[in-house]
């Protein structure tokens, strides 16, 4: 699948590393692919923040690492597996564990999970997050609480704003929903309505 994204990018970037990060829930269904970073010909750059933003925000419990060699040479770099040792350590801290890490080519694969990489790493003591990166990761934690609960705080009021027959625009622009979110609301709100009437 990674190769088919890596396929779809131009000629002269498939020449770039390119860094993903796939997003996994607890039955292992992909939750989202999302590209961290874009680096050289033989190197990406990316920090444990990048990587785990986007698995917190949407609930993954599980994550693979995913980047490709331009060189079609797949044998993980110490620079690889450095980097593989770090997101793990990060993932522990925030109960996103890091299942694999996939280095790609237009052709073939190799898999840290396969090869055991993980495994070893995962009980190497090579690694240790400093408090910087454990400051860093703990206030992105808590950011993404604080947004999701103020974003469901909105919610709950653009709901009671809906049943007190306030307009769109209104609703918007006092909770900072989008007009949509707004819409889909409204939709559900109907949709409950009616099947508890159709209950009744």
């Amino acid at each position: 699948m990674m190769q088919q994204v890596l396929l779809r990018e131009n000629k002269i970037r498939r020449n770039q590393e390119h860094f993903w990060v796939v997003g996994l829930n607890s039955a292992n269904k992909i939750l989202f692919i999302e590209l961290v970073s874009l680096g050289a010909v033989n190197r990406v750059q990316v920090a444990p923040p990048e990587v785990f933003r986007i698995a917190i925000y949407k609930m993954a419990v599980k994550m693979i690492l995913v980047h490709n060699h331009p060189s079609g040479v797949l044998d993980p770099s110490d620079a690889d597996k450095d980097i593989t040792d770090r997101m793990i350590k990060a993932g522990q801290m925030l109960n996103i564990e890091v299942i694999d890490h996939l280095i790609i080519s237009e052709k073939a694969y190799l898999s840290f999970a396969d090869e055991n990489i993980i495994s070893e790493l995962k009980n190497s003591g090579n690694y240790v997050l400093m408090d910087r990166e454990k400051a860093e990761l703990t206030n992105l934690k808590i950011a993404v609480v604080r947004e999701t609960a103020e974003k469901q705080n909105s919610i709950e009021i653009a709901k009671k704003m809906i049943e007190k027959g306030y307009e769109i625009a209104t609703i918007v622009e006092l909770t900072g929903l989008t007009e949509q979110e707004v819409r889909d609301l409204q939709v559900s709100k109907q949709y409950n309505r009616i099947r508890n009437e159709e209950d009744a």
